[in-house]
């Protein structure tokens, strides 16, 4: 820089940054500012996107592209800095040696705010190191129909857990505010609706009226809007027929009118250009760009003829010069407030004592460990070993369980050799689920350093002197070009095809002979890559390959099977497991997997994991989310019942857990109370454990069809052994609300019943009524 450019106000650090931006904005050109609304692949032709098009961002960056891209940017007029971002999910998911951790909906299972801050406040410090400055997590959309490829990276079905979790991730990714070296931005996405898919079919049209979206979808966005999220992903799908990029009602009436949000919004992946080729209600580019900038968009993601379809509009008059004014002040707001202009925040030196920690595995550790959910067992754990010492004390990772302190519970009958057969029993990468490694987004990285991930082999090998007897038993899939052609018309990849493995005779008979010859046999079946993800959803929901038929054959030979279900999202299993000793769902469980599930077999630690998303009987049950609408012909299909096989908010423990005298301090209330409720709960049994307290309400009557109950508060209560305490629970009224006819929240007078217990089943659950004047 010369000493002039030196002395430009723009570059002032001690100027506001409302000033700095206005500065800066009045020396832009045209094409400068159009460059600012784009990020594009760093994939593709850098040299193009920073010198030609001027880009104000770029994604799925290897960590040479980041450097490569900063020194480009050097060549410019203005050396305006990049804004870098990623899909930083569940954990850094395409640096080499990042901590990986269970996918999002694994981590809701631990319905554990303070838990999740901390997952995203750690994986905040490695990808701000790493030059990233922005990450598209955490994801608001409420997972309805199971066959929909994205459910893992939802928080589960519930409107209140997942405001919670995701304000939760929301504050630690972006610390103590974006001047912080270790803040990033996070992105609420993708808004809103994008979930109620037809037919789980990713991206489709969302048959959503505007009083059902204020009712469930909206209010999570609402939340981290007013708490500070610093931007908005926008969903691919349209909703009434209009694209949610072009939204007028959502983007300006909602979300930037009544919320007074004043973030940044950014596209999803080439929704401008999918409104030409794949919509259909653009007739070319320059159309789109133009109701695109109009609508409200700031950022536009990977649709690089934007930028000459945007300058084409302002030259037929479709767009003014000053258009993009608004758009550019956010996201140069974003820049000067992340203090890019001062420090690019490029790579840092010492990498190696930040990224992948022995701190940040000890933390995915303790987050895997409260993402298991134990759904069935009938004795069988946890597991003993046959060798003196008593139960086993969990430990940090790298180091062996040991044996507990006199006094621990005991354990069940002793175990000498267990076999341990399935798919995914030692497949470490797709252990770690989707957005991570080698799950295919990013072209540089095939997957994480295996001796990063414990698989359930391996953790199960590490608790000796058990005798493991491992055999695959099952392959579930290949893949395949798509018929249609390699890619869209967009020129993006088309996903391949997925081709179910057969069962094969030998690999049943190898897993056979494992389990006659062992005292307990895990089984670890569900879902691989092809299954889930962007644009792969599913027609159905069964195991396939080779898994049902290993199942039913290791499950006859009499020897007590668990089942661990690895798997991305609820899956069916086969009549077969029925006799199962034990199942465990574990999701995609990250880079600890194996080890946590090792330690909760063993008994090292406490199964406290509960479900945020029910589990289907059969795909055609669906929907099966707890907090239906009221109102149908009879409570059964004539041929199958519409009960879940596991519901929302269920999951067992190592010991009992009892409810009751459930009180409420007053049950005559107005509208500005407080609903206050005690109840007493009761470990019955002799282990410890962590009692997830649920509390839901039903609204009696209402103006308008509601949700029969819905989940308001929990608290989480450690109990010993014998321990009973009273859980004191409250509730404002003005929480009890419902969206009438006329689109608005409100409390409706009237009777309510406060129920209390430890899942969403009404069996289950404590009740006492009370009324609202």
């Amino acid at each position: 820089m010369t000493s002039e450019t030196l002395t430009l106000p723009y570059l002032n650090p001690d100027l506001t940054v409302p000033a700095r931006v206005a500065d800066l904005l009045e020396r832009m050109t045209l094409e400068e500012k159009v460059g600012q609304m784009l990020q594009l692949d760093a994939r593709d032709d850098l040299d193009d996107h920073v010198l030609r098009r001027m880009v104000g961002s770029i994604l799925h960056t290897s960590p040479e592209r980041i450097v490569a891209a900063r020194e480009l940017t050097l060549q410019t007029r203005l050396q305006i800095p990049l804004l870098v971002g990623e899909d930083c999910v569940h954990g850094h998911s395409f640096w080499p040696g990042a901590t990986i951790y269970p996918t999002q909906l694994g981590m809701a299972a631990s319905w554990d705010a303070s838990l999740l801050e901390k997952v995203a406040r750690a994986t905040a410090v490695e990808v701000a190191a790493t030059g990233i400055h922005w990450t598209f997590s955490p994801v608001l959309c409420i997972a309805r129909d199971l066959r929909w490829g994205r459910v893992n990276e939802t928080f589960g079905e519930d409107p209140f857990l997942l405001g919670e979790l995701a304000s939760a991730m929301v504050r630690g990714y972006q610390g103590g505010g974006l001047e912080d070296p270790t803040a990033i931005l996070a992105t609420a996405k993708h808004f809103a609706g994008y979930s109620e898919t037809q037919g789980g079919r990713d991206a489709s049209e969302a048959d959503i009226s505007r009083r059902k979206l204020r009712s469930w979808f909206l209010p999570p966005f609402e939340r981290v809007a007013r708490e500070g999220c610093r931007s908005f992903m926008l969903g691919y799908q349209s909703m009434d027929g209009v694209p949610i990029t072009l939204n007028d009602w959502l983007l300006s009436d909602v979300l930037r009118g009544e919320w007074g949000y004043t973030g940044t919004l950014i596209t999803d992946w080439d929704n401008v250009g999918r409104m030409v080729w794949e919509q259909q209600v653009q007739p070319d580019v320059m159309h789109a760009a133009a109701a695109a900038v109009k609508a409200g968009n700031d950022m536009i993601m990977t649709t690089p003829t934007f930028f000459e379809g945007a300058l084409d509009a302002v030259a037929s008059g479709l767009l003014a010069d000053d258009a993009f004014d608004a758009a550019v002040e956010r996201i140069l707001t974003l820049k000067f407030e992340l203090g890019l202009f001062e420090n690019p925040r490029t790579p840092v030196d010492g990498l190696e004592q930040i990224v992948g920690t022995a701190e940040h595995a000890a933390l995915n550790l303790e987050m895997t460990r409260r993402s298991l959910v134990l759904l069935e067992n009938d004795g069988v754990l946890p597991l003993s070993p046959a060798v003196p010492g008593g139960p086993l004390q969990p430990a940090a990772p790298g180091e062996p369980l040991s044996p507990a302190a006199p006094g621990g519970a005991t354990r069940s009958a002793v175990t000498a050799r267990v076999a341990v057969v399935g798919p995914l029993a030692d497949d470490a990468q797709e252990q770690l689920g989707d957005w991570a490694g080698g799950s295919g987004q990013a072209g540089w990285l095939d997957g994480q350093p295996r001796e990063m991930i414990t698989t359930v082999l391996d953790g199960l090998r590490e608790i000796a002197p058990w005798e493991i007897v491992h055999a695959r038993g099952a392959d579930i899939l290949t893949l395949a070009p798509d018929p249609a052609g390699a890619t869209w018309p967009d020129g993006q990849p088309r996903p391949p095809v997925v081709k179910p493995c057969a069962p094969d005779a030998a690999q049943i008979a190898e897993a056979v002979a494992a389990a006659e010859g062992a005292d307990v046999c895990v089984a670890v079946v569900g879902d691989a890559q092809g299954l889930y993800g962007e644009g792969r959803s599913t027609a159905t929901l069964e195991l396939i390959g080779g898994q049902n038929a290993l199942l039913e054959a290791v499950i006859e030979t009499g020897t007590p099977v668990v089942v661990v279900l690895m798997a991305s999202k609820p899956l069916v299993l086969p009549a077969s497991v029925s006799k199962a000793a034990a199942v465990l769902w574990v999701a995609n469980p990250g880079m600890q997997g194996g080890r946590a599930i090792a330690e909760l077999l063993t008994g090292a630690v406490e199964p406290t994991g509960r479900l945020p998303i029910s589990f289907v009987r059969h795909a055609g049950q669906q929907p099966t989310y707890y907090n239906q609408i009221r109102g149908q012909h009879g409570d059964r299909y004539a041929d199958l019942t519409q009960s879940p096989a596991w519901a929302f908010g269920e999951g067992l423990s190592y010991t009992t857990v009892e409810y009751s005298d459930l009180v409420l301090e007053g049950a005559a209330l107005a509208a500005s109370d407080t609903v206050v409720a005690d109840v007493t709960v009761t470990n019955t049994g002799d282990r410890p454990t962590v009692e997830t307290v649920q509390l839901y309400v039903r609204d009696r009557v209402t103006s308008v069809s509601w949700a029969d109950k819905e989940l308001k508060a929990f608290r989480q209560v450690a109990l010993a052994p014998g321990e009973s305490t009273r859980v004191r629970m409250e509730l404002p009224v003005a929480d009890c609300t419902i969206v009438d006819a006329a689109g608005d929240r409100v409390v409706e007078a009237g009777e309510f019943a406060l129920l209390v217990g430890p899942s969403s089943r009404d069996e289950v659950l404590l009740s006492e009524g009370f009324t609202v004047a």
